[in-house]
């Protein structure tokens, strides 16, 4: 149960540190630009051609050769032609709130009202202070006369300046205020003076003309873009006013009559138009998540309209599925990444952040669903960190255990292999092919009675230092001290291929190492130590054995059973190496070792007699 808590905990953690997070402005900024790469990869969306910009541009600059803002007579003159050119709505990005001449201003509403189906523009100014008024600037008393429609432009954009979402409308004293985009869609069927009554916001949708938009954060919209800027069709202010009654100061008295060549083409008839700046120097340009140039405020609302009309919304994940979604990828990452190594769990880590963003692409190009990207991706990387400094303490802990548990009776050479591949102890134990060497002190127990109990300790430590220094020499472990007797493995924990003939070496080196211990302690005036060896060979079940709570490193069987008993048969024969090795050892090493056979002899627990042999030296010196 508590397995699984700590399985289920941690990506719980991760997951609602990641949605922590991901409120701050610095981590939604990472969100946006990943979500952002979609629109970058997938190309431009065919248009339906509804929709065209009228455009104040670096050509109309030129061609009225007048300074910003124009003559009200101008704008007039516009949607007058934009009418005959057969367009059925004309919506302006231009803002007409503040006054000029009453007979322009007049001409102006008049010609709107002649027409009908024109959209005008105001704004939201927001309070700069805390304590100060919102103000509207509403069109001029002229336009609001007649009653003529009239939406904000107010464009807003995300901390980095990018414009992702679009404003629907804006309130002030409880009361909407729609932006032309909900203005042009409430009146491109019918122009009605009370259009906004019609409009309802409904289960986090807002209900216009037959539409239903999402409303993303109270009241707005994600924008869908069509394609980068310059991809809807423009057409230059000045080339609509261009007719036989306007003169065009920049064009030094040539008349092109621009206005001819649209008549002919038909190219307006039936379209919606929207009229707004494209120049720099009106700084109306805004980044967007395409990238690259900047778009035409006017584009941005020609976007939201081509994507409300032809309803094909972005849409986003409830933020309970996505997290819910998100916690069960944690759940099966944790799981995985506590069985593979830290190596093979970054490639599946590198797999599943392209498997998401090859889903994300699908779905935001093919269903128009934008699912979160880096809020994933950190939270998996995240979770990979954590499952990295797991697996590196657990290793850390594995490989202290090694070492502690294997430098005192291992090579150290065997003792760094094992710390490269910690997985070679088998825990619990494991059949292995080993042999086993056993050694014991004859006449201890005399010695001890002679000696007093310092000298006795010291004598013994002197002599089994000597002795394991050759064990490891040979590539042995030291497997226990019984009192005066060694028991020593070969072949294990590393698995060695003459390990027999390592242990026979090793005994021989042991009794050669004894002479000159032996030899030392009579210059001294001390008694000296004879020993009995006893080596076999074959399988047995090595491991950490023992108990729950104290456990060694050990190995049991008849091979080791074996061992011991030809260590303890040296007193019954007369043997000059006081090596005996059995004949499974034998039958390993008898190309590379001396031997004096020496009877067959019967375990205990066993009725087949087993061949023994004295081992008298080694071949080839």
């Amino acid at each position: 149960m508590k397995a699984v808590l700590r399985f289920i905990l941690l990506p719980l953690a991760i997951l609602i540190l990641s949605l922590a997070l991901f409120l701050s402005a610095f981590f939604a900024g990472l969100e946006h630009k990943s979500k952002d790469s979609l629109f970058r990869l997938r190309a431009p969306r065919p248009l339906s051609g509804d929709i065209v910009i009228i455009a104040i541009d670096d050509a109309t600059d030129s061609a009225l050769d007048t300074r910003w803002p124009y003559p009200r007579e101008y704008h007039a003159k516009l949607i007058d032609n934009l009418f005959k050119l057969g367009v059925k709505q004309v919506v302006f990005d231009v803002s007409f709130t503040e006054s000029s001449h009453p007979e322009a201003d007049k001409l102006l509403a008049d010609t709107a009202f002649y027409h009908q189906n024109t959209i005008f523009a105001g704004k939201l100014l927001r309070a700069e202070r805390p304590g100060e008024p919102s103000r509207l600037q509403s069109p001029i008393k002229a336009i609001r006369n007649h009653q003529l429609s009239w939406g904000l432009v107010n464009i807003s954009s995300d901390a980095d300046n990018v414009i992702r979402q679009y404003t629907l409308f804006e309130k002030l004293e409880d009361t909407p205020h729609y932006t032309i985009g909900i203005a042009s869609l409430a009146n491109e069927r019918i122009y009605q003076s009370d259009w906004a009554e019609h409009i309802a916001a409904v289960d986090g949708k807002l209900k216009v003309a037959g539409k239903s938009i999402p409303i993303l954060h109270r009241n707005r919209s994600l924008i869908n873009y069509f394609g980068p800027a310059g991809y809807f069709p423009y057409i230059s202010y000045s080339s609509v006013l261009d007719d036989s009654t306007v003169s065009m100061p920049g064009y030094m008295g040539i008349e092109l009559d621009e206005y001819y060549d649209l008549e002919a083409s038909g190219e307006l008839q039936g379209k919606i138009a929207l009229v707004g700046a494209s120049i720099d120097e009106l700084h109306d340009n805004f980044p967007t998540p395409l990238g690259g140039k900047w778009m035409p405020g006017v584009e941005i609302h020609a976007n939201f309209l081509e994507m409300a009309r032809t309803e094909a919304y972005l849409n986003t994940l409830s933020p309970w599925l996505s997290a819910l979604i998100l916690f069960c990828v944690l759940l099966i990452l944790n799981l995985v990444f506590h069985f593979l190594k830290p190596q093979y769990s970054l490639w599946i880590l590198l797999l599943i952040f392209g498997a998401q963003y090859f889903i994300a692409w699908g779905l935001f190009s093919r269903q128009h669903l934008l699912i979160p990207l880096a809020q994933s991706f950190i939270a998996y990387f995240a979770l990979y960190l954590v499952s990295l400094i797991s697996h590196y303490l657990k290793s850390l802990k594995e490989k202290r255990f090694i070492r502690s548990a294997f430098q005192q009776y291992l090579a150290p050479e065997l003792v760094n292999e094992l710390l490269k591949d910690p997985g070679k102890i088998s825990y619990g134990g494991s059949h292995q092919h080993i042999s086993v060497l056993f050694s014991d002190i004859r006449g201890f127990t005399t010695f001890s009675e002679k000696h007093g109990p310092q000298e006795t300790v010291n004598a013994l430590r002197e002599y089994l230092t000597a002795m394991v220094s050759v064990i490891t020499a040979n590539n042995g472990i030291l497997d226990k001290f019984v009192g005066d007797a060694v028991m020593a493995l070969f072949g294990t924990p590393l698995p060695l291929a003459d390990h027999a003939f390592s242990a026979c070496k090793c005994a021989l080196e042991m009794q050669s190492r004894l002479k000159e211990l032996n030899a030392k302690w009579q210059a001294e005036g001390r008694d000296i130590f004879e020993i009995g060896i006893g080596i076999n060979s074959g399988e047995a079940v090595v491991g950490n054995l023992g108990s729950e709570q104290i456990f060694d490193y050990t190995a049991i069987g008849d091979t080791v059973n074996l061992g011991a008993r030809l260590e303890a048969i040296n007193k019954d024969y007369s043997t000059q190496s006081q090596v005996i090795i059995s004949e499974y050892t034998y039958e390993l090493v008898k190309d590379k070792v001396i031997v004096n056979y020496l009877d067959e002899v019967k375990v205990k627990g066993k009725d087949i007699a087993v061949k023994i042999y004295e081992l008298s030296g080694l071949k080839n010196g």
